[in-house]
């Protein structure tokens, strides 16, 4: 499967709309394309085979379901040996709580997004799970006053 493929303008169209809605019909997003249904209906499936469309999914109000607190947190490492990455990567993939986990350059080896339900919970998450994933050295917290823009959809239009 190649990394980068070649969508044309119909395909990035359905993209958009399927980003905007994915509970559409694929007759309401031909209409909004400009295909007919089964042409639509074919480009979405191979998009699909091809991994460029990964899943669908419903988007949930995080505040809605008492998830009110959220935190960037930076993680160092105290080695970058293979098996202390791979055990860390694992243990932060089970843990629902961090919602995003990033490899990075730069001051931190990953920074993590936490959602919790208060402080109390989030200082529970913090000596209860990360304080102990493994090979952990340092852990930065910031507390997140407000999202200024919480984006899922891609830019795959034109600019």
């Amino acid at each position: 499967m190649s990394e980068n493929l070649k969508l044309d303008s119909y395909s990035l169209q359905i993209l958009q709309e399927l980003q905007r809605d994915a509970r559409q019909t694929v007759q309401q997003i031909a209409e909004r394309v400009g295909l007919s249904t089964t042409p639509c209906w074919k480009r979405i499936k191979e998009m699909e085979a091809q991994g460029v469309i990964r899943s669908y999914t419903a988007l949930v109000e995080r505040a809605k379901v008492g998830l009110n607190l959220l935190v960037v947190v930076e993680v160092n490492l105290s080695q970058h040996v293979e098996q202390v990455v791979q055990q860390f990567e694992r243990e932060v993939a089970v843990c629902p709580y961090i919602v995003r986990c990033l490899s990075t350059t730069g001051q931190a080896d990953y920074i993590m997004t936490v959602m919790a339900r208060d402080i109390a919970h989030y200082e529970q998450l913090l000596h209860q799970t990360l304080f102990k994933l493994p090979g952990v050295t340092h852990v930065r917290s910031s507390i997140v006053l407000k999202e200024v823009k919480s984006e899922v959809r891609l830019p795959v239009g034109p600019m």
